[in-house]
């Protein structure tokens, strides 16, 4: 199965269709509930429902989703029966092979139905298709709509003197750079304020569009990232590492311990991540669509006249 432990958990809906193809005595005698088994559209119904239940116990690959709801309709057209599904859930994958499950079960169970009334050449199940799906990276895009420009600086005794090798920085450096940063600088300081102001400061002169500062966020004596940081920002934006610091927690009881803080200092945004490379992951992850978002709208605002300038 892939692993979903990055991925945000969001609102996903699927809507799948497909028909049943029937000549129009079978559809009538449907139509009448005139079937010998019963209420054909009612029993296709709740298939469906039952089927979105045990989809990822017939689909291997398929992971065990909290569905929250299922809408199945199945119509009586001139040429058999048009059957639909809504799927909805709250989780880190898309509901779509529910939605398509749902539809192939209820149009089977209407098969099973009819076949005493219909000869099988007559019967055909067609058209099975998604129609539409929301949420995920379907609707929150993880890619930025045109290259905007990002620095990595890492805070690190141990990184700067040697001693050992950068996995935290990197991995948000590749992170940016997947998601259409270019060029993404990066360097490595040691946890010294008097080290970090001066860099942030030439990235600020630059107007790099992100700085991710990456370590001494945490509750160690050398960990003053923050306190440089801060009086630097003229408009904080805490939803960012409240939602980092929710994302982490859900994964380990330590994501609380960060201290982490964002916000723009002029036209750049400045965001702390925490130094460890599960805590820089776990981060980027959960701050990259919301982050895309930001900055899309963002220089989308500047190029019209500014930010915060008229813009609603």
């Amino acid at each position: 199965m892939q692993d979903l432990t990055l991925k945000s958990s969001t609102l996903r809906t699927a809507r799948a269709a497909g028909t049943l193809i029937l000549p129009p005595a079978a559809v009538a005698l449907v139509r009448d509930r005139q079937v010998d088994k019963g209420d054909v559209r009612e029993a296709a119904r709740i298939a469906g429902l039952m089927a979105v239940k045990k989809t990822p116990e017939l689909l291997p690959h398929c992971h065990p989703l909290p569905i929250l709801n299922t809408d199945i309709d199945v119509q009586c057209t001139p040429t058999g029966l048009a059957i639909t599904a809504t799927v909805c859930t709250l989780a880190a994958t898309g509901v779509e092979m529910e939605a398509l499950t749902a539809v192939s079960i209820a149009a089977l169970c209407a098969y099973d139905m009819l076949k005493p009334h219909v000869p099988q050449e007559q019967m055909r199940i067609s058209e099975l298709r998604l129609l539409e799906k929301t949420g995920g990276q379907s609707q929150f895009h993880r890619r930025l709509a045109r290259p905007v420009s990002a620095a990595v600086i890492v805070l690190s005794d141990t990184v700067a003197s040697g001693r050992k090798p950068d996995t935290a920085g990197r991995a948000v450096q590749t992170a940016l750079q997947s998601a259409g940063f270019d060029p993404v600088a990066y360097e490595v300081l040691p946890d010294e304020p008097e080290r970090l102001a001066p860099c942030l400061k030439t990235h600020l002169e630059r107007s790099v569009s992100v700085i991710a500062t990456v370590g001494g966020t945490g509750l160690g004596p050398r960990d003053r990232t923050v306190e440089t940081v801060r009086p630097l920002l003229t408009l904080e934006v805490p939803g960012l590492m409240e939602a980092a610091r929710s994302f982490g927690q859900a994964r380990t009881p330590y994501a609380m311990l960060s201290r982490g803080i964002a916000g723009f200092s002029g036209n750049t945004l400045i965001v702390t991540f925490p130094g460890s490379r599960r805590g820089a992951e776990e981060t980027v992850a959960a701050l990259l669509p919301g982050l895309i978002h930001l900055l899309d709208v963002f220089h989308g605002a500047r190029h019209r006249g500014g930010y915060g300038e008229g813009n609603s």
